[in-house]
């Protein structure tokens, strides 16, 4: 009879052989939690196609935001839905703006987490473009300058990290000029560098109240099947300043965040999206499946993938599992 002189199930034996020899480990360090914070008071309005996500206003958003600093949870991704919307997304940049508001109030409160706020305008446009639109096009350039200012003043009201999501030709470079000449030459800019056109964000746009009135996002985010693609954005983010690189969606596009991974040598994010979240919970209501075991085992993959930071909206119930 044949016995094997290599057996790899020697470094399966039990629980603690296991961690031992553990190739790539997930961590709470590893999280950022989105959260969406809307104009009024007392009002928590639930994200029908995502359980457990709220639109919270500012006065309920932060007791959310303290659960999260006692999960230690090292940052929170902060998505605005203004009071009203116009053609040029005004909230976006206005200083006393929902998301202004909320960045000065859980910075006082929280100054050691990490704030990190979307720039886009979709949220805040009636027409639900992430820019300046005439004649049903989405012009580039004009966009840039209120891009600009809608990081910049995120930055002024105390935002740690400013996240360009809107996949404009030159915001990052835009918004990089921008801080610099007015002294935020320390905010570091985490670039939606490779943003695909993607089925995944439906949930997303409920949330937000941004899915697009007329026409689709296809001339300005990626086209999924390209991964060349993904690399020349990525490069290009880095020549203009970016300082982290965002791969978006994540479970779909793993080799997509592995090409990134092993061609730049910045910080990698993987943005584990509304969808995908969705998924794991509609499918873990009907009993299905384990829903601890499955996002764990999601988000180790983007791990191994080579992400280094996983934005997810999953993140508070995989830091109790972490820490369990």
């Amino acid at each position: 009879m044949y016995y094997p002189t290599t057996r790899p199930r020697r470094l399966r034996s039990s629980a603690n052989m296991r961690r031992l020899v553990r190739e790539h480990h997930l961590r709470v360090d590893d999280l950022i939690y989105p959260l969406f914070v809307t104009a009024g008071s007392q009002i928590k309005t639930p994200v029908q196609s995502m359980p457990g996500v709220y639109n919270l206003s500012l006065d309920l958003l932060l007791p959310e935001v303290e659960k999260t600093v006692q999960l230690g949870i090292p940052g929170i991704l902060l998505f605005g839905i203004p009071e009203t919307k116009d053609q040029v997304g005004s909230g976006a940049y206005d200083p006393n703006g929902v998301v202004q508001q909320a960045v000065r109030a859980i910075k006082d409160k929280y100054p050691e987490l990490l704030v990190v706020t979307d720039v886009c305008l979709c949220e805040y446009t009636d027409h639900g473009h992430c820019g300046i639109v005439r004649d049903g096009t989405v012009l580039n350039d004009p966009t840039l300058e209120l891009l600009a200012r809608t990081a910049l003043s995120h930055a002024q009201n105390g935002a740690d990290i400013v996240a360009p999501s809107d996949m404009m030709d030159g915001r990052v470079q835009a918004i990089r000029e921008a801080l610099d000449e007015s002294g935020y030459e320390e905010t570091p800019v985490m670039s939606y560098s490779v943003k695909y056109c993607s089925a995944f964000y439906g949930p997303f746009r409920e949330a937000a109240g941004s899915a697009p009135q007329f026409g689709d996002r296809k001339t300005y985010q990626m086209d999924p099947p390209n991964v060349r693609e993904a690399l020349r954005e990525a490069e290009q983010d880095i020549a203009e300043g970016a300082d982290i690189l965002i791969v978006k969606p994540a479970m779909a596009y793993m080799d997509i965040i592995a090409a990134v991974r092993k061609n730049f040598l910045l910080p990698v994010a993987a943005y584990n999206v509304s969808g995908e979240y969705a998924m794991v919970k509609a499918a873990a209501q009907m009993g299905w499946i384990d829903e601890q075991k499955i996002t764990m085992e999601m988000l180790s993959g983007l791990k191994r993938a080579g992400a280094d930071i996983i934005i997810t909206y999953h993140a508070p119930d995989a830091a109790r599992w972490l820490q369990e």
